[in-house]
């Protein structure tokens, strides 16, 4: 007999965020450290990643980060490096206590400074697209992976060598993601699916919905998502 709180099957969970967004980072720490949490009371999750581009215009060589947050958000230099410091603090914290490659048992490693950039990641949201479908127990490390390799590696996120080694890692086939790379495909998927998003009103990520119908916004702490997991488990 099942108990009343404990749901029959996994919550659905959407993800959608960037994989150059420091929230997102922030917020799948905190989500993914809740169901770990939530798992001595039954409660599970079958987490979907969706797509959603905070710079669907950026050029190929992609924008220095100090100049870009200043144009899009006003931000100074020197605000742009506390807030800097902030999220790496932040994102530390939100992994720390996870038994994942993205942590290493101390916390996510964001090296992001001064001289980063930001990228195109239309071409990492389509290999995503071709994980979730192909190979749907793998497309969390290829998230947690991309997430490393821009923030942590600060590596081209438009290069296809480093997005075949971020699927590599995720233990994907490289020469199998090469070929969706080349290929152009789920292209029109990904754009399906962020106008999709964008139609529900999704505006800002990340954007945690859960059953298709509770909104959890923002890089949340693990509490506040165990919270509300806890509470609509209890309604599922």
């Amino acid at each position: 007999m099942t108990d009343a709180a404990t749901p029959a099957r996994p919550l659905k969970i959407d993800f959608v965020s960037d994989v150059v967004c420091p929230w997102c980072v922030v917020g799948l720490g905190g989500l993914t450290t809740a169901l770990e949490t939530l798992k001595a009371e039954g409660i599970a999750a079958d987490i979907r990643f969706q797509p959603f581009e905070l710079n669907p215009d950026m050029a190929p060589e992609g924008e220095g980060i100090v100049a870009h947050i200043g144009r899009k958000y006003g931000a100074t230099p020197e605000q742009s490096a506390r807030n800097r410091e902030m999220i790496r603090q932040r994102a530390a914290e939100a992994w720390k206590d996870l038994k994942s490659p993205i942590s290493g048992g101390v916390g996510f490693d964001m090296r992001m400074g001064p001289d980063s950039r930001i990228w195109n990641t239309f071409d990492a949201h389509r290999l995503l697209h071709w994980a979730g479908e192909a190979y749907p127990d793998r497309q969390q490390a290829l998230k947690q992976a991309l997430f490393s390799a821009h923030f942590t590696d600060n590596r081209n996120l438009t290069d296809a060598g480093v997005l075949t080694a971020a699927a590599e890692a995720a233990g994907l086939d490289r020469a199998e993601a090469a070929e969706v790379l080349a290929s152009g495909r789920h292209a029109a998927a990904v754009r399906e699916a962020q106008a999709l998003w964008r139609s529900r009103g999704i505006n800002s990520v990340p954007a945690v919905v859960v059953e298709g119908q509770y909104l959890i916004s923002g890089g949340q702490p693990a509490a506040v998502f165990e919270q509300a997991l806890r509470e609509i488990a209890a309604k599922a």
